[in-house]
């Protein structure tokens, strides 16, 4: 990835980030974060992955908040990023918070005995 594809890709989760907290009035996009963007080497389409708080039954809730404000947001990224064209936007859902907790929750799970002094201390 290129210098000027990870800036751009920085500042339109900053902008996107900066419209959902300010000028988004639709309440399925509450509490929403946009946790990556990632654009494509032309710099014409990016892919905006998302997460909310709460469970992850809001998923479609969330995802028909975004097709119904796709427009909005990418004339108004339009008019605040310095490209030859403004990239298409596609929205998806980010699965990594929730398997990270899983693996967490797994890891709690294990039944390992806790490291006494003696442990620390003997030569390995």
């Amino acid at each position: 990835m290129s210098i000027k594809q990870q800036r751009m890709n920085e500042r339109i989760q900053q902008i996107l980030s900066q419209l959902l907290q300010r000028e988004i009035a639709d309440p399925r996009l509450r509490d929403v974060t946009i946790t990556e963007v990632r654009l494509d080497p032309e710099l014409l389409a990016a892919k905006v992955y998302v997460s909310a708080m709460g469970d992850e039954s809001r998923e479609q809730e969330v995802m028909k908040g975004f097709r119904r404000a796709r427009g909005f947001l990418r004339r108004e990224l339009g008019k605040r990023i310095r490209l030859r064209h403004t990239p298409e936007l596609h929205f998806d859902w980010d699965h990594s918070l929730a398997q990270a907790d899983r693996i967490n929750q797994l890891i709690a799970g294990l039944d390992i005995p806790a490291e006494t002094e003696a442990d620390r201390d003997a030569p390995r």
